[in-house]
């Protein structure tokens, strides 16, 4: 295994079409680092360059302390499992994950030691005479995992290699996925626009947005501690509800008001904004008897188990969702009144114009 780095990475195919524009950038050794962010924010992109499989306009690309700039894709020491699976369809799958051993012309004892081990790590030594076509969806991914398997290369590339499985097997795979990196203890860097992967996978997510890093964290960090609006709308599912709210100040309390908003807060003196955008995901609210923070009507009910899914309309072009325990949600149709009270201590501040988080807002 080794680190990799990424130093002032640029991708440019135009002046009008720049895809990366700087990446910094350093994976540690070892570690299962997820770049996550929407369609088109250069996250395939930047996995693509560490391949080899695009060359970068501007910058540094080390694998360990080798500058990798100019070195051939097979020459990297990287694997890489594609969204495809990119399997031989003629092929068994021995024959598949022993091709690129063969190909570099490893001993034939080498080739089959290394395709037993990869497949027993895998739970896949009953398919080795089957071809593709046979297999699920899973099992395929599967010997595409192994087949990386069997190089024992310094870094894993996975290029969303679990968005074509329906969502019972992505949920599984992910469990296998976490169990295989425990085992091989290999720096992983794993490429999904699903922030639910990101979240369970990961030790550390990047997250993009139009080519540029917005926040690098821990799944709990990102969480907890949003740097920017953006990442508080992308990270956590259901998403954070943010709204733009005026602030009235009076002496050191201030009250944060909207259609349906009454939120009372104590601001520090020099953290006062009139104002502000304010988050709060859909776990922190709580329903109110008396004295209301927000009111509002039902628009629908989700029912997803023990919590439900309750989304609000507060005006006509405002709305929140919450998160309610479903005995207290089955409660309320389509159309009913809804108090609601927030988590004070959970409730996030940022800037209508930086849009970054302001920190140290109450006091």
């Amino acid at each position: 295994m080794a680190s990799v780095t990424f130093e002032k990475v640029v991708k440019r195919y135009s002046e009008d079409a720049v895809i990366l524009k700087g990446i910094d950038l350093e994976v540690r050794e070892g570690e299962f680092l997820v770049l996550v962010g929407p369609s088109g924010c250069g996250k395939s992109t930047l996995l693509r360059t560490l391949a080899g499989l695009e060359t970068i306009t501007e910058g540094t690309i080390r694998i360990g302390e080798r500058v990798v700039n100019n070195v051939a894709p097979k020459d990297r020491d990287i694997a890489m499992v594609f969204q495809s699976y990119a399997l031989y369809p003629h092929m068994t799958v021995k024959e598949n994950m022993a091709f690129a051993l063969k190909v570099r012309k490893f001993e034939r004892s080498e080739i089959d030691k290394r395709v037993d081990a990869a497949a027993e790590l895998l739970d896949i030594k009953h398919l080795l005479d089957r071809l593709p076509k046979q297999m699920s969806g899973g099992q395929r991914q599967r010997v595409a995992m192994g087949r990386a398997i069997v190089r024992d290369p310094k870094v894993f590339l996975f290029d969303e290699p679990l968005s074509n499985l329906d969502a019972s097997l992505r949920t599984q795979m992910r469990v296998e996925l976490k169990k295989l990196h425990e085992r091989l203890k290999t720096t992983i860097i794993y490429v999904t626009h699903d922030q639910v992967e990101a979240m369970t996978l990961a030790d550390r997510i990047v997250v993009l947005n139009k080519g540029i890093i917005q926040q690098i964290g821990t799944p709990a960090e990102l969480f907890d501690t949003p740097s920017n609006i953006f990442v508080a709308g992308f990270i956590g599912s259901p998403s954070m509800n943010l709204l733009n709210l005026k602030t009235i100040k009076r002496g050191d309390h201030a009250t944060l008001v909207s259609d349906g908003v009454n939120i009372g807060v104590v601001f520090k003196e020099e953290a006062f904004y009139e104002e502000l955008v304010v988050g709060i995901r859909p776990q922190d609210f709580m329903i109110a008897d008396d004295n209301p923070e927000i009111s509002g009507k039902v628009e629908i009910v989700e029912a997803l188990g023990r919590l439900s899914l309750v989304h609000v309309s507060l005006s006509e072009n405002v709305k929140i969702a919450t998160e309610l325990d479903s005995t207290i949600a089955r409660n309320y149709k389509i159309g009913d009144k809804i108090k609601l009270n927030v988590k004070h201590e959970n409730i996030h501040f940022f800037d209508p114009v930086s849009q970054e988080r302001i920190e140290g807002k109450t006091g």
